[in-house]
């Protein structure tokens, strides 16, 4: 395609903006975290106005701005001390800044690779960040987008050889740091929930509704693996011990009153929870349980407090 009009902001708007969602998607896999996601997405937007004239149509507009965006997220990761995970005494590491992504905001075209369920999933995310930020990118770029190694490299300003040697050693830890069932995420990409997911939740929820500890208990595998960010760490615990954890916690104890709706993030089954209190007449928004369900069990847990993130798109109270 021919240049954006550089003198006409309006014009270069309308052809930038419409690549924003994956953008956004791009820049949360690399950060793991949505709020930064939508600042280094504007950021992206801020350089290539800047940068405008640098664009001569010789690469495609939607390429030059992937490669304006991973080279923001590199420059944030560079200024960062915080945004890689911490081992912990706990079986897994500390990932206190993950965010869940709404699917709201996900590109509206169900077709778009960059929306690969496998690829969006929160184990998927988590796994990412084990890497170094520039090995992160190339994996993304090569595995997830498709691009071929010379563009890549391009991209990075590194080697066609770099590339190649970056992404085998990511490969490697992604192997290691993906649970052992979880799918190839180069795999056919897949969208929408399966019957059993969707049988699990509103067990789930009815679980939590009827404050039926037994039942929420046969819902949980016995390797479960569970988080609650943003406490540190992923415990690997049988049912019976998670669910005593959570009444030694506070919860269940006063046959607690809870409404649940189910949703979606991550392209992931979920559970947004809302407790009512005696002396509150309102369901408020306390948690969201991010689900990963296989085998018509719950094999991973992750909690989020969520009473603070408007961007989630869940009604505050009920």
């Amino acid at each position: 395609m021919s240049p954006p009009d550089t003198d006409d902001p309006a014009r270069f708007a309308l052809l930038t903006e419409r690549h924003r969602r994956e953008l956004q998607v791009h820049c949360y896999r690399m950060l793991a975290n949505y709020e930064d996601a939508q600042d280094l997405t504007q950021e992206t937007f801020l350089r290539a106005w800047n940068k405008r004239e640098s664009f001569n149509g010789r690469a495609a507009l939607r390429t030059w701005l992937y490669r304006i965006a991973t080279n923001a997220c590199l420059d944030f990761l560079d200024k960062r001390n915080d945004r890689t995970p911490v081992p912990s005494d706990l079986a897994g590491a500390e990932l206190p800044y993950l965010q869940p992504y709404p699917d709201r905001m996900l590109p509206e075209d169900p077709q778009e690779s960059v929306v690969a369920r496998e690829t969006i999933e929160l184990a998927f995310i988590v796994a990412v960040q084990h890497l170094p930020p520039r090995q992160r990118a190339v994996l993304i770029l090569r595995d997830v987008l498709g691009w071929p190694a010379p563009k890549a490299a391009e991209a990075l300003e590194l080697t066609v050889a770099s590339v190649t040697s970056a992404l085998q050693r990511a490969r490697v830890t992604m192997r290691e740091q993906l649970p052992a069932r979880r799918l190839d995420w180069r795999s056919p990409a897949t969208h929408e929930l399966s019957q059993d997911e969707r049988a699990v939740v509103k067990s789930y929820i009815e679980a939590h509704e009827r404050n039926d500890l037994d039942r929420l208990m046969s819902l949980l595998r016995d390797d479960l693996r569970f988080a609650m960010l943003p406490d540190p760490g992923t415990v690997i615990t049988t049912a019976r011990d998670a669910v005593n954890g959570w009444v030694s916690g506070g919860l269940f104890q006063r046959y607690d009153d809870w409404r649940c709706i189910a949703t979606t993030v991550n392209r992931m089954p979920a559970a947004a929870l809302y407790l009512r209190t005696a002396d509150d007449p309102a369901y408020r928004l306390l948690n969201l349980a991010v689900l990963h369900i296989a085998d018509g069990k719950i094999a991973e847990l992750t909690g989020f407090e969520v009473a603070d993130k408007p961007w989630l798109g869940l009604a505050a109270t009920l």
